[in-house]
């Protein structure tokens, strides 16, 4: 089991940008994949993107791809998802999430552990 905490949300402009972060203890980092996942008021929780555990392979949602990028640092047991180009139908609660798979996965129902979350919000 690890523990996930997401920080880095807040409010922004349309066009701006923002990086959330998210830091993990206790099982190794690296042995878990992770995703971000978002939920919007009276929305399902949905995929955002992910990446593998060594950082070969990352994959995201038609809605973020070419705005959102996502990364981790193993070092400092950190994922990070930074977000360019917001728009405000990206407004929702951002949840990072760990997989103990060795693939990528969009599916939530694969990742085990979850943070609390971090509210963005993006006026328009």
């Amino acid at each position: 089991q690890v523990q996930l905490v997401e920080s880095g949300g807040g409010l922004v402009q349309a066009g701006g940008s923002l990086r959330l972060s998210c830091v993990a203890s206790g099982r190794a980092f690296s042995s878990y994949s992770m995703g971000w996942f978002r939920q919007a008021p009276g929305k399902e929780r949905e995929f955002v993107a992910a990446i593998s555990r060594r950082s070969f392979n990352t994959d995201y949602a038609d809605s973020v791809k070419g705005r959102f990028t996502i990364s981790r640092d193993n070092a400092k047991n950190t994922v990070y998802l930074q977000m360019t180009s917001l728009k405000a139908e990206d407004t929702a609660v951002y949840y990072c999430a760990a997989a103990q798979i060795w693939t990528l996965s969009s599916n939530r129902n694969d990742y085990n552990d979850w943070g609390q979350g971090t509210q963005v919000t993006v006026s328009s």
